[in-house]
């Protein structure tokens, strides 16, 4: 019976559901809720696992590839541009830097030169998985210690390319076994100016069919309004890209990054975050169980002197080179101490690289069984070391949250201030009015077609449903100041009303009505900017979010009338023309307009009141 995939699957569940909650109720983290639970169920403990869980890893690291792909969405490609000298010069002298630290040290200890490049390559490598996961669950991921965390960890995925490249050559043919044909692909039985070929094709095929083919697929089955339809289109690219990437010798984490970099200025970024966000949760989870259940105690408990003074010693090195590298680059010192302690341990694809390397008889099955247990236990390490840098270091020094003075600016405030949820023609107007006051405002409709008529306009509306509360959480409503719900399903209206003030407190919340009834149910519900619809209605609810932001009560108002004035004149002018392309450009057209008359009318004000002080 144990055996069986619903026995072993019940476990690796029912090892999560328990120690995760646990570990996160005494501050531990879920990491490393997963990684006891792996330890508790493997063969070390209760035995429920057995020596199946490399295999289990192997699967699933597919959940970094997933994490990748969400990272990729949130990166638009000039922020990632703006990037460039952080990933290459941060990234590139970490690997470089620890690299020849450790080669260096193993040199002096008697390895020949090839054990200890290949060592030190191999360490050099931390892991996405933890890091990442473990900044998002504190709320790291916009500080420069989360950046920069990203950048090395992307720079050195990109580095696994070279190095499993480098490892053939490598090798000892004297000592070579027939095990090396495994690792024999398709690729290899074409020259090397063809395999450079394909390598090539292959990324360009991933970033052409993310800027231009996904989009068109994604609205057909937005379409559908089947989101099930939606999740498994989601999963195939992932899935699609892994394949491509995995057959010309890539890492597929890096593919699917360049796909969701490629879709971070789609308007179905959100709602692919949500569709991919569970099986990316789940798998990752189940890579730190098999991470914990890998840990091998026997080895542990022969050697643990040697292996744990190796694992101290290298994350203890690590430290040292991160916390240079970050000091050279101005990292403050609380970030600097997140950032350092956050990648100190050796990664996920240290696996890969030590199995290679046995097959390739650079490492020997003693060094490479030795080295298994200090990578996974220098994982296993890696939250208690965040927790002792969050709960002893930084309290000695800095809060977490504001950091001392030289890392006031650490939180990127990209944020819109305002969501839009509903962009029919009651907030359409509101979204207008905004920004023709030069407020940007976040945008959610689920209708597929609206969504695309409006990007062509130039508006930046995101496709999903605004209802729901991880969408809301993603689109920023954690930051924002107000939110304006305009959608126009009345009971959608009246379920979001309880989401918002249940999980965002923070938020102004300003709601459309239809009539006199649907007014009465959102006043005993507890809101008190209710507006029902007309353009009227619509500008008003304009004017309370200007002066919720500051703005004063007239100037507010003026715009709203400028508005008003300049909205009836083209209206007549915009009934007139059919052709949609036309309409498209005419539209545009005014609504640059409406801005210049905006700005112009509030040069004149400011002009008005300069004369009026100078009289008095």
């Amino acid at each position: 019976m144990q055996d069986t995939f619903f026995f072993q699957a019940m476990i690796y569940l029912a090892g999560a559901v328990i120690m995760v909650p646990i570990a996160k109720r005494l501050g531990l983290g879920s990491v490393l809720g997963y990684l006891l639970a792996g330890v508790i169920i493997g063969p070390a403990f209760l035995g429920l696992i057995g020596t199946e869980g490399q295999d289990i890893m192997h699967f699933a690291e597919f959940g970094v590839v997933m994490m990748l792909f969400v990272i990729g969405l949130e990166l638009e490609p000039d922020r990632l541009w703006r990037m460039r000298k952080k990933i290459a010069g941060m990234g590139g002298i970490q690997v470089a830097g620890t690299t020849i630290t450790l080669t260096a040290i193993a040199l002096a200890f008697g390895f020949d030169w090839k054990t200890a490049l290949v060592l030190g390559m191999i360490i050099s490598m931390s892991s996405t998985a933890i890091v990442m996961q473990t900044l998002d669950e504190k709320g790291w991921m916009k500080t420069v210690a989360g950046r920069s965390s990203f950048a090395v960890l992307l720079f050195q995925d990109i580095a696994i390319i070279p190095m499993l490249a480098l490892l053939p050559l490598l090798a000892n043919k004297a000592l070579q076994n027939n095990t090396v044909a495994a690792h024999v692909t398709l690729m290899d039985s074409f020259p090397k100016w063809i395999q450079a070929l394909l390598v090539l094709s292959s990324v360009t095929l991933v970033v052409l069919s993310g800027k231009y083919l996904l989009r068109p697929i994604f609205h057909a089955m937005a379409k559908t309004k089947m989101h099930e339809m939606f999740t498994a289109m989601a999963l195939l690219v992932v899935v699609g890209i892994a394949v491509l990437m995995t057959s010309v010798g890539l890492s597929p984490a890096l593919g699917a990054f360049l796909a969701g970099v490629m879709l971070a200025n789609s308007e179905y970024r959100h709602q692919l975050e949500i569709a991919i966000d569970p099986f990316k949760g789940l798998l990752l989870g189940l890579f730190f169980i098999s991470v914990g259940s890998s840990i091998d105690f026997e080895l542990l408990l022969s050697k643990p002197l040697q292996i744990i003074g190796l694992v101290a010693s290298i994350m203890a090195i690590k430290i040292t080179v991160l916390y240079s590298i970050g000091k050279f680059f101005k990292v403050g010192y609380s970030q600097n101490f997140i950032f350092s302690f956050g990648l100190s341990q050796i990664g996920e694809f240290a696996f890969v690289l030590l199995s290679f390397s046995l097959q390739e008889n650079i490492l020997s099955k003693e060094i490479t069984d030795l080295m298994m247990a200090v990578t996974a236990l220098s994982m296993a390490f890696t939250p208690l070391l965040m927790m002792f840098n969050e709960k002893v270091l930084m309290k000695s020094k800095c809060s977490m949250t504001g950091s001392e003075e030289e890392d006031e600016s650490d939180v990127d405030h990209e944020s819109n201030p305002v969501i839009i949820a509903g962009y029919g023609h009651f907030g359409n107007t509101i979204g207008r009015f905004l920004r023709a006051n030069n407020i940007q405002a976040t945008v959610l409709d689920n209708n597929s077609d609206n969504v695309n008529l409006l990007r062509k306009l130039g508006f930046k509306v995101y496709y999903g449903d605004a209802s729901r509360h991880d969408l809301l959480q993603i689109a920023g409503a954690g930051r924002a100041q107000v939110i304006v719900i305009a959608i126009g399903n009345r009971e959608k209206r009246m379920e979001m009303i309880e989401m918002v003030k249940k999980h965002f407190p923070n938020l102004y919340i300003l709601v459309r009505s239809e009539n006199r009834d649907d007014a009465y149910d959102q006043m005993n519900a507890g809101i008190m900017h209710i507006y029902r619809e007309t353009l009227d209605t619509s500008l008003r609810v304009g004017i309370d979010v200007l002066k919720l932001l500051g703005h004063s009560s007239y100037e507010a108002t003026r715009s709203a009338k400028t508005f008003f004035t300049h909205d009836e004149k083209t209206l007549k002018y915009l009934a007139s023309i059919r052709n949609q392309d036309e309409y498209i450009s005419a539209v545009r057209e005014k609504i640059e307009e409406l801005e210049r008359v905006i700005l112009a009318d509030r040069e004149a004000m400011s002009l008005e009141n300069a004369e009026k002080t100078m009289l008095t």
